[in-house]
C-alpha cells in the first residue's frame, strides 16, 4: 500500500510561495503512478489543483492554479512537489497528495475519484 506523506505547508502573506513535496513509501515502483495534488478549503468541496504522469512528460492544472503553480516529480526520491507562486487568500485550504496507478500511460487523472491512495494533507494559509 502506498503511503504518502505531504509537507511544506504555512502561513504565508498574499504575493508570496510555497513549495510542497509529497514523499511515497511503501511502494516499489514509484513511476508506475501518477500524482495529483487536490485542496479543500472550509466548507467547500474538494478540488483538482495538479497532476503529472508516471515520468513527468504530462502535467494538467485546475483553471484557477494555472501559470501559478508548478508539478514536478522525482521518481528517484519518489517524491513530488508543487510549486505555489502568487498564492491569494483565496488558495488557502488543507492539500492533499495522492496516487493512481497508471503504469506507463500517458494519463493525468483529475478526478479524486481516479486516485487510490492519500495523503493527511498540509495546511495552506495565505492571509494578510
Amino acid at each position: 500500500q502506498v503511503q504518502l506523506v505531504e509537507s511544506g505547508g504555512g502561513l504565508v502573506r498574499p504575493g508570496s510561495s510555497l513549495r510542497l513535496s509529497c514523499a511515497a513509501s511503501a511502494v516499489r515502483t514509484f513511476s508506475d503512478y501518477a500524482v495529483g495534488w487536490f485542496r479543500r478549503a472550509p466548507g467547500s468541496e474538494i478540488e483538482f489543483v495538479a497532476a503529472i504522469n508516471w515520468n513527468g512528460g504530462n502535467t494538467y492544472y485546475g483553471g484557477s492554479v494555472k501559470g501559478r503553480f508548478t508539478i514536478s516529480r522525482d521518481n528517484a526520491k519518489k517524491m513530488v512537489s508543487l510549486q505555489m507562486n502568487s498564492l491569494k487568500p483565496e488558495d488557502t485550504a488543507v492539500y492533499y497528495c495522492a496516487a493512481d496507478w497508471t503504469g506507463n500511460r500517458e494519463v493525468v487523472p483529475d478526478a479524486a475519484y481516479e486516485y487510490d491512495y492519500w495523503g493527511q494533507g498540509t495546511q495552506v494559509t495565505v492571509s494578510s
